[in-house]
């Protein structure tokens, strides 16, 4: 794989990675080495300027040489921005441009009740539609109602609990497709932080070490992120689709309105040290503990394992046109003394609208100006 310059695109969350180019099909015999070195003519020589008018086929421009890619079997040249679904580096093994690399037909998950609730390790799966009013666990007793000043006290915003569809087929579908991703990417369904021999242990999980503190996680908050760790057990999930893009990848739209303030998801994956994963390539790796020892921040790498929100896209906030799409807020909490982060929604979301979160939060780590 050739690449006119070293220097890559930091990795972001939005960017999806694609899969291993197809294997040749043995059907046919080859020749063998020895008769294709009798007849093979000597190659010419390269010299140190053979890719200096190498264009890039997508937008016809040689500029950045830096950032442009050359495919393995034809040597056409293009941008990693140019790509789609972007390309966040520059890959390690062999890479085919989509003219060379037949695209793969993304199969659907068979949506048979028992492989579902398997595939999901769901306890109690019901087919009764969810109850009304459930709210956390308070024995249906009514919260006393404390006298607030107005104009001195601000009402302070809460995270609610999403409401699943009430159709069993429609949520069904709705694991299905979360289902048929993470199978497609070769990923285990984890719903949890992992934490992995020879990576960080949860005794590295430490939320006091945070540069700046962190912002602990409101009792009535942790109450409702309970409450929907309870629904997910019982296979009752956010009304979400996982849908495959041409152009963006796995992105994740609305099945059903959701409200304001609404829980989505928690990010989810393997825990591991910043320091590990400098050079690593996976492209939705999110920060979970930035610490003032920087050989202690850890980072979550869904790559072998993760939820739906390994599949939630990224805006860009460089343009007001991205920041319009963000329906989402991704926020760093401080739960039991443990880092997590968490993505609820900043708005009402309607049915079919795709859900974006900005990547960088309040860091400004992650270059995201060639977001979609």
């Amino acid at each position: 794989m050739g690449c006119a310059g070293a220097e890559a695109i930091p990795s972001n969350g939005c960017v999806r990675k694609r899969t291993a180019a197809p294997a040749p099909s043995c059907g046919r015999k080859y020749k063998s080495m020895d008769d294709i070195m009798r007849v093979a003519k000597p190659a010419s020589s390269i010299t140190g300027d053979y890719y200096s008018d190498v264009l890039c086929q997508q937008c016809r421009s040689g500029g950045e040489e830096n950032k442009i890619i050359l495919c393995d079997r034809c040597d056409m040249g293009y941008h990693l921005y140019c790509l789609r679904p972007i390309v966040a580096r520059v890959p390690t093994g062999p890479w085919f441009c989509p003219s060379c690399n037949d695209e793969k037909t993304v199969r659907s998950f068979p949506f048979m009740q028992k492989t579902i609730v398997d595939f999901f390790r769901i306890r109690k799966c019901t087919n009764e539609p969810p109850k009304e009013n459930c709210g956390a666990s308070n024995g249906g007793r009514k919260r006393r109602r404390r006298s607030i000043c107005l104009g001195i006290q601000k009402k302070r915003r809460r995270i609610v609990p999403f409401t699943p569809s009430k159709d069993p087929c429609q949520r069904l579908e709705q694991m299905g497709s979360l289902a048929m991703a993470l199978t497609s990417l070769k990923m285990e369904f984890s719903n949890d932080l992992t934490y992995i021999s020879g990576l960080a242990t949860i005794s590295d999980n430490i939320a006091i070490l945070e540069k700046g503190g962190m912002q602990v996680l409101a009792r009535e908050d942790k109450e409702t992120l309970e409450l929907c760790r309870t629904m997910y057990r019982r296979g009752e999930y956010p009304p979400l689709v996982v849908v495959f893009d041409s152009c963006e990848g796995f992105t994740v739209q609305a099945d059903e309105d959701i409200k304001d303030m609404a829980f989505i998801s928690e990010y989810t994956g393997d825990v591991d040290y910043l320091k590990n994963r400098e050079h690593d390539d996976c492209d939705s790796m999110m920060t979970l503990l930035l610490a003032e020892n920087p050989s202690h921040s850890l980072v979550i790498c869904p790559d072998k394992r993760g939820n739906i929100a390994r599949f939630i896209s990224g805006i860009n906030n460089h343009t007001l046109e991205g920041r319009k799409k963000q329906n989402l807020k991704c926020v760093r909490y401080d739960v039991d003394g443990q880092c997590r982060v968490l993505l609820v929604a900043c708005r009402d979301i309607s049915r079919g609208e795709r859900l974006y979160y900005d990547y960088n939060g309040y860091e400004q780590e992650y270059p995201t100006e060639h977001f979609f």
